[in-house]
């Protein structure tokens, strides 16, 4: 406000970590930068070995191919102007393009929420019900489920984004982070947000714990199975075939719990930014990495592949 007339926000600032020496953001800009380029190269070859290897046609890769899918959507929208706020080529960030930025996060985190929901579900299907998981989880199925994973995000995305957007800004246009999330933003509006503010912890808990909830079930019966098996070598094939997406959900879960429920009093900006990077930088990151060290399928479907390029390669004259 500026004598006593609203002023019309056009554009804002993303402080990011501008509070930072500038040879401490120069290192943490290459940091990034490696991280984005083997997030991209990771969740790209998954989705290529998924899709070229017959022996990775099931619905667990099938599911795991739309991870990599919203892993590299998430990249895309966040990282490529942290890099540039990093570099101070350009810390502004349009009003339109705060809010797309906004709509895609908020997108992409609904859809993994329930994709990763998803995924627990197939695993149960396939340890509890294994004679019947081909005729459960045929193609339609995971079609079906693969769309009521990705729908979440459009409501939630749609009327987060719209509502606080549609909201007055007055006085400074600098937003306390390294992207347009809902909170730093909300923080430079002059209106009564306490409605929104209702709504925004009831869709976050809803989107957050709903699934969450689910893949607590479907992993207290995948356990419950697991000890009904006789053999030990038996319990250890049982348990690999779900260790990899259950340690992908306990790193999503707990930075995405660290970062939104925490009290304010202990839920600083400079503390928020680095357990953002961990949801936001470092686990799309990871969730490849885990997927290929931890499952010989994928291990083995990636060997198949390489040796079949450099055969190809052998073979041009």
């Amino acid at each position: 406000m500026d004598g006593g007339y609203w002023t019309r926000v056009e554009e804002f600032i993303l402080m990011s970590f501008s509070s930072l020496p500038t040879e401490i953001q120069s290192l943490l800009f290459l940091t990034f930068l490696i991280i984005y380029l083997v997030t991209l190269m990771g969740n790209t070859l998954i989705i290529l070995v998924t899709l070229a290897d017959p022996m990775l046609h099931s619905p667990m890769y099938f599911f795991l191919r739309n991870l990599s899918f919203l892993e590299i959507g998430f990249n895309l929208v966040i990282v490529p102007k942290m890099l540039g706020t990093l570099l101070a080529w350009d810390t502004t960030i349009s009003f339109l393009g705060c809010a797309t930025q906004m709509y895609f996060f908020f997108f992409f985190g609904g859809a993994e929420c329930f994709l990763l929901a998803t995924m627990a579900y197939d695993r149960y299907v396939a340890i509890c019900s294994p004679l019947h998981y081909p005729v459960i989880m045929n193609q339609r199925t995971r079609a079906k489920l693969a769309v009521a994973s990705w729908f979440p995000g459009f409501p939630v995305a749609t009327v987060q984004t719209t509502w606080l957007f549609s909201f007055p800004f007055c006085g400074t246009n600098k937003v306390n982070h390294f992207f347009c999330d809902s909170p730093p933003v909300l923080r430079l509006v002059c209106a009564d947000t306490a409605l929104f503010e209702i709504y925004a912890i009831v869709g976050t808990i809803l989107v957050v714990m709903t699934p969450c909830l689910l893949i607590l079930c479907s992993y207290t019966r995948i356990a419950a199975a697991i000890l009904k098996i006789p053999s030990a070598k038996g319990k250890h094939k049982a348990f690999s075939t779900c260790s990899s997406h259950l340690l992908v959900v306990s790193l999503f879960y707990v930075s995405l719990s660290l970062t939104y429920f925490r009290p304010k009093s202990n839920n600083s900006p400079e503390s928020k930014k680095l357990l953002s990077l961990s949801y936001t930088v470092v686990t799309p990151m990871l969730n490849p990495i885990i997927y290929s060290l931890r499952n010989n399928e994928v291990k083995n479907a990636l060997g198949r592949t390489f040796r079949k390029a450099l055969g190809l390669r052998n073979c041009i004259p």
